[in-house]
């Protein structure tokens, strides 16, 4: 059994079968694979678009193997960190799954695994994958579906990360795991940057110089000055609003 093919038989699992939940933002979904991507995969083999619910093996092999595994690098990744990536960019796309692990190897997150990531990856592998589940539920917290979805994708993060271990020590026996689970994309949620923002020592530091700032437009007095505070106000929090989001992509 190849890597790929290993991997293959816990995420299958984790995806299960035909679903189409109204918050999951990947839409009707089979085997991990939705509507969207199988209607761009049947065109591309010059053939007709049908149900997801009717996806062959062999088209989701070939999805899996193409879009996923060899679009992160996998098989050019250590043992176990494989796993825990590819399972991310199933789960949040090729892109952000290559950031987190950038972000992780300190190098620019440009969302495409290449040379220079490769060779950043250290080799205590167990201390990596440790950061990049912790990077990937912090995302999911984020995101404007986690109270509907929450309890399983902690689950399945969990379990990628000890999967992941596993086989990163030479082991092959996989954690049991929780099948179907929705995508971890789409749009985050207001309260819950808000909370990082709040919670993020340079925001806070920001947001002091900011009071500084409107306190001197607002000096005088009249229309005009409380207008210019109030302008340096709503320009100084959307700048902030966007760091905190910088930072924790």
């Amino acid at each position: 059994m190849t890597r790929f093919e290993r991997a293959m038989t816990v995420l299958a699992v984790h995806e299960g079968g035909y679903v189409n939940h109204p918050d999951d933002p990947g839409g009707a979904t089979n085997k991990g694979v939705t509507q969207r991507t199988y209607d761009a995969h049947m065109k591309r083999k010059g053939l007709p678009t049908r149900s997801v619910r009717h996806i062959t093996d062999e088209d989701v092999f070939d999805i899996y193997l193409g879009q996923y595994w060899n679009a992160v690098r996998a098989d050019d990744l250590p043992p176990g960190l494989a796993y825990c990536v590819f399972d991310a960019a199933v789960n949040s796309g090729p892109a952000q799954a290559a950031k987190w692990l950038q972000d992780c190897v300190g190098v620019d997150q440009d969302g495409i695994i290449g040379e220079q990531t490769l060779a950043a990856i250290p080799d205590d592998i167990h201390a990596v994958i440790d950061a990049y589940c912790d990077k990937r539920l912090a995302f999911m917290k984020r995101l404007k579906h986690w109270p509907s979805f929450k309890n399983g994708w902690t689950r399945r993060v969990a379990e990628v990360r000890a999967q992941s271990k596993k086989w990163a020590e030479g082991y092959e026996v996989a954690p049991s795991v929780e099948p179907v689970q929705p995508k971890a994309a789409g749009p985050e949620s207001k309260t819950s940057t808000l909370k990082d923002m709040l919670s993020d020592k340079g925001a806070i530091a920001a947001a002091g110089s900011l009071i500084a700032s409107v306190g001197t437009a607002a000096g005088g007095s009249g229309p005009f000055a409380y207008a210019m505070a109030a302008v340096l106000v709503m320009t100084a929090l959307t700048g902030i609003w966007w760091v905190v989001r910088g930072r924790h992509t």
